[in-house]
């Protein structure tokens, strides 16, 4: 009986030290935050942190236009699930964020081009989280994709972004800023063939998008045939799954 007490005991030990083992390695899923970050420019943008200790990795979430932060609630909220501490923001003029919640409707372009000091703002708050580069994903929606974009233009070292339906929008062109991508950032573009903007169909200038990005290694183009724009993508789960394919992209650069 001693015998079997002093095994029962050795592997209760054993499975002690590995539980502590694991604990201090395996990301833990913490609260959701409500905080304010001070832009450059003084300007105050609200933003949701969803806490993860020890994360896998970093997402900056940027809204749509109307939307809001809270538009990425759910889709945080199943990345925090994987692992990933998200962190989604009001750009200036939208929601909580000095400006808001409506003030972007009166914004000029040069304007809403400033927004991208929000973006700043969102990484350099990341990094007092223990942020890294290569581990950091952007995530933007329509303006938020334009946006996520040129950050990753300015920024040739975060690991790479999600962008659902980005265009030509308030002078901010994704032609452009496709072509200044560095060879190993990873690269999703997500778009409808029913979204027809005074640009042009959305559909199609993603697949221009797409082949100018021609340097970036690991990129791809997952277009629906059901409408939608945006964050709105989200919805078209029976035809594709998006938030499932970005799971798997964070996980190993894949979307299948």
């Amino acid at each position: 009986m001693r015998i079997i007490v002093g095994i029962i005991a050795v592997i209760a030990a054993v499975a002690a030290v590995y539980f502590i083992s694991l604990n201090s390695v395996l990301p833990m899923i913490g609260n959701t935050k409500d905080i304010n970050l001070i832009a450059s420019d003084n300007v105050k943008i609200a933003a949701n942190l969803f806490e993860v200790s020890r994360p896998k990795g970093w997402l900056i979430l940027i809204h749509m236009m109307p939307a809001t932060k809270e538009s990425w609630d759910e889709f945080a909220g199943e990345m925090r699930s994987l692992g990933y501490e998200s962190l989604a923001i009001d750009l200036r003029g939208h929601g909580k964020s000095d400006g808001g919640p409506d003030g972007y409707q009166k914004f000029s372009d040069a304007q809403h081009q400033v927004g991208i000091k929000d973006v700043e703002a969102a990484w350099e708050f990341l990094k007092t989280r223990g942020a890294v580069p290569e581990k950091t994903t952007v995530i933007g929606a329509s303006i938020g994709a334009n946006l996520g974009l040129q950050f990753l233009t300015l920024h040739r070292d975060i690991g790479g972004g999600v962008f659902l339906s980005p265009g030509d929008y308030k002078g901010i062109d994704s032609g452009v800023l496709v072509k200044k991508l560095d060879a190993n950032q990873k690269l999703i573009l997500v778009a409808s063939r029913k979204d027809n903007r005074t640009t042009g169909n959305n559909a199609e200038q993603n697949q221009i998008y797409y082949n100018s990005a021609a340097q970036v290694r690991t990129r791809h183009l997952i277009i629906f045939d059901g409408a939608g724009h945006g964050t709105e993508l989200f919805g078209l789960k029976e035809e594709f799954n998006l938030t499932e394919a970005i799971k798997k992209f964070l996980t190993n650069g894949n979307v299948l």
